[in-house]
């Protein structure tokens, strides 16, 4: 009998286990997926750290909606066209695996440039409003200081955007000197030490 118990004890559990994965396969796939920002490029908009969900319906469905991308079909199903201004997920085409998470400013045939620190769509300067916030974040091996401000794009959607003001230092740098400087670090203490033990026996 508790053979029997414990049998069913298993089975019961894997039932609800399995159950429970079906739920979040359908769930991840088919309405929102979690995603986490490791990097500043999309900051004010996006911090380092932040945690988003993402819907999974907007734009329809590709093999890409699923995990681990399986090579099922290259079609779009319910496909939707993204707007001018919209916060979008998608594989780099590198390596066809790495989300990217950036905002819209350009449709199909635009002309993009950024001329002078000045973003110009199809030949025209995109507006924006410099606001009295000025940031430091990190970018890549950089340390940058910025400006930001509120950027109109041509369909008159707003949104807050950071520029480079300049570069602070480099930090990759800092540290090829920095076992170099632990290392002296070191050598102080110890000698440090030894004058402190030194002062002690005297007295």
């Amino acid at each position: 009998m508790k053979t029997k118990k414990i049998i069913y004890s298993i089975f019961d559990n894997a039932k609800t286990l399995i159950g429970a994965l079906i739920i979040a396969i359908l769930i991840r796939s088919l309405l929102f997926q979690p995603f986490y920002i490791p990097s500043s490029s999309m900051e004010p908009t996006l911090l380092v750290g932040d945690r988003i969900f993402v819907s999974k319906y907007t734009y329809g469905y590709s093999k890409h909606s699923f995990p681990f991308s399986p090579n099922i079909t290259n079609k779009r199903f319910f496909s939707k066209s993204p707007k001018r201004g919209d916060l979008v997920v998608f594989k780099t085409p590198a390596d066809n695996r790495t989300d990217y998470i950036k905002r819209l400013i350009g449709m199909p045939g635009d002309t993009i440039q950024f001329v002078g620190g000045s973003l110009i769509i199809n030949n025209k300067k995109i507006l924006r409003k410099k606001i009295k916030n000025i940031k430091i974040i990190r970018c890549g091996n950089f340390l940058l200081e910025t400006n930001t401000f509120i950027e109109t794009l041509p369909n008159g959607v707003e949104h807050l955007v950071t520029y480079k003001k300049k570069a602070l230092y480099k930090i990759q740098k800092f540290l090829k000197f920095l076992p170099i400087i632990i290392f002296y670090l070191e050598i102080i203490e110890i000698v440090l030490k030894i004058a402190g033990i030194l002062i002690v026996l005297v007295m």
